[in-house]
């Protein structure tokens, strides 16, 4: 299971035109699935995301959590973070989960999280075509990977 996380000042996505879900202050998350994935790359991810320091405290180092500010939490689903482009210019998204492993994954993730965040948790439609817009704040942008929790 892989994640890029945004800090933001405010991110929303929209489906049809159609705001379906935004946030302001806290976290994109962008979340790939693989077919690999079990119970245990969820609750790496989901520790990982709600204890990440990358919000400024009074002195200005990043030192606060998404809890700590009190932000909220944005999650879409993204098949294409398991991207294969070494060969050719046409990637390949063999790694990524099929919708049938892919979603209830997804919405285990969605439910543990809800269960352990203390904070509003928007989401996009799995599936479906989104446009994200976001404000990313820093930048600060952090790639998590539960096959590779140290990289």
């Amino acid at each position: 299971m892989r994640a890029i996380i945004q800090r933001v000042t405010h991110a929303k996505v929209e489906i049809d035109q159609q705001i379906h879900g935004q946030i302001g202050p806290g976290l994109l998350v962008l979340l790939g699935i693989t077919h690999e994935d079990t119970q245990a790359d969820i609750d790496y991810l989901i520790k990982k995301i709600i204890q990440l320091r990358i919000f400024s405290d009074a002195e200005g180092k990043m030192n606060l959590s998404v809890e700590d500010i009190q932000g909220g939490l944005l999650v879409v689903s993204q098949f294409t973070l398991h991207a294969d482009s070494r060969k050719g210019n046409r990637p390949s998204y063999i790694r990524a989960a099929r919708p049938e492993t892919a979603i209830p994954l997804y919405e285990k993730f969605l439910a543990d999280l809800r269960q352990r965040f203390n904070g509003p948790v928007a989401t996009g439609e799995f599936g479906a075509n989104m446009q994200v817009s976001l404000l990313n704040d820093g930048p600060v942008t952090i790639i998590l990977d539960s096959a590779q929790p140290d990289f």
